[in-house]
């Protein structure tokens, strides 16, 4: 829905058709099949109750309320409402409950919903598994997305953090610090929310400026991280039109910061919707820009786990992902897929 009008969706299974296809015309890459690692590290960062909310939500509305082929929310819990009173209840009622979970209406829930988010979980997981193997880098092509999803909720397409629980695992398998860099036209909200008071693992972005782009509300750059995490979340909002060069020297600046951080791992959250013809941006990286990105990124030289975010122009999203991926590899890191 946009502004209460129905729309096509853009979040659509051909994103990774058109990746993959343009990743296998490309000799230098394997491909890798996703091994299940279970429910403990979504729960590990996730609220468990969503992942239990999200397992049967589409059972659940189908017998309680009536079939449809996918589900939005009618109410959502505005922090407004219950301002200065108790916390709010979570209903028992299944629209309620959508409500409560979900905070915004682009993220349907389908049939396959839950099941396509377990695995984007499981693909991302096995990309780290790879490089704790002894893989340089490696790349999760994930669908759906997911740093748009805090701790508590989901939206913006994105329903389990995969960047973010590729970030906990990595900690918790004994890398003493782990950045999330995040690439995509989109603040990442739900990646910052997760790691915002942690001094262990940085966040840092490049986004469309949130005065003017989804999902507003946070992303600008006085937003540095609070407690023991501050100084450990960047935010580098990006003007309208933006060009090769300056999206490539607002990449150096953030480079430059996660250098001194010093981390064991990266973690890239790989949006290629700044690209110029992208239907949900506004700036204009062209596929050389993408090819300078993934060298500059390449040569910090650290451990890397890339996981796919968004990228919504078909025509250009498989191009794009390979410019990105063969110059990150041509720099000295051969990426699994």
């Amino acid at each position: 829905m946009s502004y209460g009008e129905q729309i096509a969706m853009y979040e659509v299974p051909e994103r990774a058709d058109r990746i993959a296809g343009a990743l296998r015309e490309a000799p230098a890459f394997a491909f890798t099949a996703p091994t299940e690692h279970g429910r403990a590290p979504i729960d590990d960062v996730h609220e468990p109750a969503l992942l239990d909310f999200l397992a049967d939500a589409w059972v659940r509305f189908q017998t309680e309320v009536r079939p449809l082929r996918h589900i939005f929310p009618d109410v959502m819990l505005h922090p407004a409402v219950m301002e200065g009173m108790a916390s709010p209840i979570r209903p028992d009622d299944i629209g309620g409950q959508l409500g409560y979970w979900c905070w915004e209406t682009n993220t349907p829930l389908v049939e396959g919903t839950y099941v396509a988010a377990r695995e984007a979980v499981d693909i991302a997981l096995t990309a780290l598994d790879l490089v704790d193997r002894g893989a340089a880098a490696a790349y999760g092509l994930c669908r759906p997305p997911g740093h748009h999803a805090p701790r508590s909720a989901f939206g913006g397409y994105c329903y389990f953090n995969n960047a973010a629980i590729v970030a906990q695992a990595a900690r918790r398998r004994g890398r003493d610090k782990v950045v999330v860099l995040d690439v995509d036209y989109h603040h990442g909200n739900g990646t910052q929310q997760l790691f915002w008071s942690r001094p262990d693992v940085m966040y840092a972005s490049l986004h469309g400026d949130p005065r003017r782009a989804y999902p507003y509300f946070c992303g600008a750059a006085t937003e540095v991280g609070a407690g023991a995490g501050r100084g450990t979340t960047l935010n580098l909002p990006l003007a309208s039109g933006v060009d090769d060069d300056v999206y490539v020297a607002t990449l150096h600046q953030a480079l430059e910061s996660i250098s001194a951080f010093g981390p064991d791992l990266v973690i890239v959250s790989l949006g290629l919707d700044t690209s110029a013809g992208d239907p949900l941006g506004d700036l204009a990286v062209t596929e050389d820009g993408m090819a300078r990105c993934g060298a500059a990124v390449s040569a910090l030289g650290c451990d890397t786990v890339i996981v796919q975010e968004g990228g919504y122009d078909l025509g250009t999203v498989g191009s794009d992902a390979r410019a990105w991926l063969s110059a990150f590899s041509a720099g000295g890191h051969s990426p699994l897929g």
